[in-house]
């Protein structure tokens, strides 16, 4: 077992299956990630099938299984934003980046998650890089903006 994993492991009681939402969201904290080894080591943990804990994760949206990008882009698509043309938004990012939400770039530079909702509808569309807001945008201020990230002015 991977030592790292085993130290979140530690903290919560061995068999509780009521921590298995936590320790996931630990190890997702941790590691950026959910890995198969790491929802082996925790089915082990928790005398649970590895299965049953991929199912219940999938069922999460909160929940990734491979590293996110170094620029990690939320894109919003709740109401506001989808009636603001998100899919639009979508579309051309998945041009630009070569990738579709919830794939990371093969250089390990760009990953892409669709979320529900990010509260701020009065500024939509908008996306998220990082911690970095991009409000009212328009289809062609993608390029601009990933190109900024790309070139390092965006930090």
């Amino acid at each position: 077992m991977d030592e790292r994993t085993s130290a979140i492991l530690a903290k919560y009681p061995r068999g509780h299956r009521d921590c298995l939402i936590p320790i996931l969201q630990d190890i997702q904290e941790f590691f950026g990630y959910l890995s198969e080894a790491s929802l082996v080591e925790v089915g082990r943990y928790l005398d649970l099938p590895a299965g049953k804990i991929f199912g219940l994760a999938t069922f999460y949206n909160q929940f990734r299984f491979e590293p996110a990008g170094r620029y990690h882009i939320r894109l919003c698509h709740g109401t506001s934003c989808h009636v603001s043309e998100s899919a639009r938004i979508i579309r051309e990012l998945e041009k630009i980046l070569g990738i579709r939400p919830g794939q990371t770039s093969r250089d390990g530079m760009f990953s892409m998650e669709l979320v529900a909702c990010m509260g701020a509808c009065h500024l939509a569309p908008l996306i998220q890089v990082n911690e970095v807001h991009h409000t009212s945008i328009k289809p062609e201020d993608l390029k601009d903006i990933i190109d900024s990230y790309i070139h390092g002015e965006e930090e």
